[in-house]
């Protein structure tokens, strides 16, 4: 059925509010912009979704699972650069009070205008006469940046502390990176995921469940040795051809496999192009459409403060093409910026030499008649941590971190520097990280956008979702051909049986015409159909149709939970 696209995405919109797949929060309180509700089968889609994330990266062998809170104390986020970095530029309408994202005003009169300064987002903004997208005027005030985060208090009173709600999983990771260094036995790399929610103050949210206040993402922290040289094998991709978008200054858009584009240094890290190739393995086994996929190269000004290399991976749909996942190598940044502001050594890894090595180095001393007196108790940890000290402090006063966590203050006058000889045999050093993360909402979005077929059947609009079955909300529907007693009996057990097996999920439906119910599954994604008929009865046989082209077998219905569970295979029909 050929239609143009803005009337298709607005009867896709409409079909996933009517079947209860995604609806806006609050609506009878007048909703609110960028927050939606997952209903009875987006709830279930988002968690299968989510756990087929989780199983993919599982499967590599050196990644495990993590949950962190959702509210981070502000030092965390102090010390990320979120609160200073995190931020994009608004515009406010002088006449109305309309308040939109600058980027966003002027996005038909630049390329990329999400990497300009404010005057050259207001410099644009007056050069195309650009209009209040409320009122129609056209005066602006000058562009300003505004931080995305939500604000709270961890207490009450003045023994509160300020926080804000997490904009990002990866901090809790960087957090726990001792307890996964101990996890792994202390042996580099590993990797940690987190799932769950995120949660940013957008100006202007937009594009339905593109660009939200409250999100799914999906993060992956995976640490490595930079003196290491990464190898991996990407011989199961050395026929696939990836689209790549580099940074305009290295070179134009073009095809290869993601082994070909790390060995001619176009993805700048192995690393990276592993997590690319994989990243796209996970796109195309969840139903995205392989030639609406392209990874694209940041440019230098858009490079996210951490970040030495990053490429999205973009999906094309209703919206054009999206950003869905970010693939950062983070260096060293967040370790080094939490190290920096506690003075907390904990989150370095250890490197063996080959040879053991004699060493010459300045190291600082406690004087005893001035660290006991002032320490008492702490004095024995304080000289425990100053021995430890991997790098010697550039003033004084310092903050020395203890052993159990404590800190402590260390003036001039109680320490003295000493040049001692030693014999090493390794050193401490700050892991690099690379980071895929994910934005599930979006993924989501492009599955089912791209899973949406409409066609006509029987002079009559049908819509079919076709999902894969990995990911399906629900896996089979019940339907009795005639809801009478004996046929309903033995659709309800049928139904009770499957619903009570791991992993399955069924729904009865014995309401209508066979037809009308197989047009009702199919809408929602459901990959298989059992019938329930007089024949049933007399043999315990049912008919098992499938979604995508209607063809449909007999099989026995003790036969149908194992079916189902392995999934029925090709020559089944």
């Amino acid at each position: 059925m050929m239609s143009d696209p803005q009337a298709r995405l607005e009867r896709l919109t409409s079909m996933l509010r009517r079947r209860g797949v995604i609806l806006p929060a609050f609506e009878i309180h007048g909703g609110v912009a960028g927050l939606f509700d997952f209903g009875p089968i987006g709830g279930r889609l988002r968690r299968r979704l989510n756990n087929a994330w989780l199983e993919h990266w599982a499967a590599q062998g050196d990644i495990v699972e993590i949950d962190s809170p959702t509210i981070t104390p502000e030092s965390v986020l102090i010390a990320s650069g979120h609160v200073g970095e995190f931020n994009d530029h608004m515009s406010e309408c002088n006449a109305c009070g309309g308040v939109f994202r600058s980027d966003h005003l002027v996005e038909g009169f630049h390329s990329n205008p999400d990497v300009l300064a404010p005057k050259d987002l207001d410099q644009l903004i007056s050069n195309n006469n650009v209009n209040c997208l409320t009122c129609g005027a056209m005066d602006w005030k000058d562009a300003q940046p505004m931080n995305l985060m939500f604000s709270t208090r961890i207490g009450t009173m003045k023994g509160g502390r300020t926080a804000y709600m997490r904009p990002e999983t990866a901090q809790g990771m960087f957090m726990q990176f001792p307890a996964l260094y101990r996890h792994f036995r202390n042996r580099l790399p590993f990797g940690a995921v987190q799932t769950g929610k995120g949660y940013r103050n957008e100006i202007s949210p937009r594009q339905g469940m593109i660009r939200l206040r409250e999100f799914n993402m999906a993060e992956l922290e995976y640490f490595i040795d930079p003196e290491v040289e990464s190898s991996h094998d990407f011989s199961k991709w050395v026929s696939s051809r990836f689209n790549f978008v580099p940074d305009p200054e290295f070179g134009e858009p073009l095809e290869m496999s993601p082994g070909e584009a790390s060995t001619q240094n176009i993805i700048r890290h192995p690393t990276v192009a592993w997590f690319m190739a994989r990243t796209w393995d996970f796109l195309v086994s969840v139903g995205i459409d392989p030639a609406k996929i392209r990874f694209r190269q940041h440019e230098g000004t858009e490079m996210a403060h951490y970040a030495s290399d990053c490429w999205d991976a973009e999906i094309h749909g209703s919206y054009g093409w999206i950003e869905c996942v970010g693939i950062a190598h983070r260096g060293c940044y967040d370790l080094a910026a939490h190290e920096s502001a506690t003075g907390d050594n904990n989150l370095r890894a250890w490197r063996p030499y080959d040879e053991p090595k004699i060493v010459d180095k300045t190291v600082l001393s406690g004087k005893g008649a001035v660290i006991g007196p002032s320490f008492r108790d702490q004095a024995s940890a304080v000289n425990e941590a100053l021995e430890l000290l991997i790098d010697m402090p550039s003033k004084f006063p310092f903050e020395l971190s203890l052993g159990n966590g404590d800190k402590v203050t260390i003036e001039s006058e109680m320490v003295e520097e000493k040049r001692i000889q030693s014999t090493e045999h390794g050193e401490w050093f700050l892991p690099h990280v690379v980071e895929p993360a994910f934005g599930i909402d979006r993924i989501l979005w492009h599955i089912l956008d791209h899973a949406y077929l409409e066609s006509e059947k029987g002079g009559e609009a049908y819509t079919v979702l076709r999902l894969s079955p990995s990911i399906a909300p629900i896996d089979v529907v019940i339907l009795p051909l005639m809801e009478k007693d004996e046929l309903a009996e033995m659709a309800h057990d049928i139904h009770r049986r499957i619903c009570s097996t791991k992993n399955l999920a069924s729904y009865y439906d014995g309401s209508g015409s066979i037809g009308r119910r197989y047009a009702r599954a199919d809408e929602v994604g459901v990959p298989w159909a059992v019938t329930i008929d007089h024949e049933s009865l007399q043999n315990g046989s049912v008919t098992i149709r499938r979604r995508d082209d209607g063809k449909q077998v007999r099989i026995q219905s003790d036969d149908l939970v194992d079916t189902l569970t392995i999934g029925p295979s090709a020559n089944l029909f």
